[in-house]
């Protein structure tokens, strides 16, 4: 199958819209004595993590939002990549891709605002086809979402018709659609697992990230294939790098996101989905963490866990970066940048998120066993 081919560009349309229409008209909003009043209580939440200077900018815009939330029966879907004044003071359903999605699917509200990125606001609208959906900045896309295509997923089928293809839910809606079953760090084993029991096979095409893909292979006895994808930003970590955060805080427990390197996680005490990570912090309650993910996590979990000290490694997401309270607020306002799936590719693309949700919920989280040998994996 030589031409399997890399794809180099964002699938995302309307990208002209750089995320900040609305700015121009955006009402003046002051930090008065009713905003103080109506958000005292937020900033107790967050007072580790922003400093006091920093409120009186954010604070006019989160009452102005949860206002506009109530008027609207709107909800916000916040991501544990979100910065702490968005996840902590205006998300009202927050958490990893697998509890977005569950959430999406369950919630009564007309509205639904996406505060993550352009696949999480898609897979709303699939589960939620008659909502509107909409996204602060149609520019927050995803390195790894952006490196296959769904010609790529009929190509590989073609080469491996007999093999269920596993599809994480970092993907678009086209790539969703010509999938078998989605999942997430937090199920992929689950999943991996089911969908060779339910093929009959002891093979199964796991895609699109390799890391993910590998670090699932060294926990089950299924063989995997997968695809040359990656997350920019767990893909820059190294071994090296968690060596040296041991040498700078003695005793630190390390937890590494399974879409890190393999070499990675064996340098981890933990490994695990991003809720995995913050149930871990809150079970466990370390002296001292550092999280091997994107920065804003590690000021989420620690709100939640303020007698544990966070060492910050410090790589940004850009895309997730994109969303901001402004435009939050002004996509609320203007109900702006609303998301569309054909409706044929999302019924196929819900059916395959459908089977990752119909699976057992009462099963763990995947916990990824650190010193597990390495399997081969033939990457496409």
């Amino acid at each position: 199958m030589d031409d399997l081919g890399r794809a180099t560009a964002f699938p995302l349309e309307n990208t002209a819209h750089d995320g900040a229409s609305g700015a121009a008209d955006r009402p003046a909003l002051a930090y008065t004595d009713e905003v103080r009043a109506a958000t005292d209580h937020l900033y107790a939440k967050v007072k580790d993590v922003i400093p006091p200077f920093e409120w009186p900018t954010h604070a006019p815009l989160i009452h102005a939002i949860n206002a506009l939330k109530a008027e609207m029966n709107a909800v916000i879907l916040a991501h544990n990549y979100m910065t702490p004044e968005i996840f902590n003071c205006v998300g009202d359903f927050a958490g990893d891709s697998l509890a977005l999605a569950r959430e999406a699917a369950a919630t009564d509200s007309d509205l639904i605002v996406q505060a993550g990125v352009h696949f999480m606001a898609e897979t709303a609208k699939i589960l939620s086809p008659q909502k509107t959906v909409l996204i602060p900045d149609l520019r927050a896309g995803c390195s790894l979402a952006a490196s296959i295509t769904a010609r790529d997923v009929r190509l590989i089928r073609e080469r491996y018709p007999n093999f269920p293809i596993v599809t994480y839910v970092n993907t678009t809606a086209e790539v969703k659609a010509e999938s078998d079953v989605t999942c997430t760090s937090s199920n992929a084993k689950q999943v991996v697992e089911w969908a060779a029991r339910e093929w009959g096979v002891d093979t199964v095409i796991m895609i699109p990230d390799q890391y993910l893909a590998k670090n699932v292979a060294a926990q089950t006895d299924i063989t995997v294939i997968t695809w040359h994808g990656a997350c920019e930003v767990h893909e820059r970590f190294t071994a090296a790098d968690l060596r040296e955060m041991r040498e700078a805080t003695p005793g630190v427990m390390i937890l590494a996101h399974p879409e890190c390197p393999p070499d990675v996680l064996a340098e981890a005490d933990f490994a695990g989905s991003t809720g995995a990570m913050a149930s871990w912090v809150s079970d466990h309650k370390p002296a001292d963490v550092v999280l091997i993910t994107e920065c804003s996590m590690s000021d989420n979990v620690a709100v939640a866990n303020p007698e544990t000290r966070f060492v910050r490694p410090c790589n940004l997401c850009p895309h997730m970066k994109r969303i901001t309270l402004e435009g939050i607020y002004d996509a609320l306002r203007l109900r702006q940048h609303e998301i569309t799936v054909d409706p044929v590719v999302s019924a196929r693309a819900r059916q395959a998120i459908q089977r990752m949700l119909d699976l057992p919920k009462d099963a763990p989280p995947s916990r990824f066993d650190t010193k597990a040998p390495p399997r081969d994996v033939l990457v496409l």
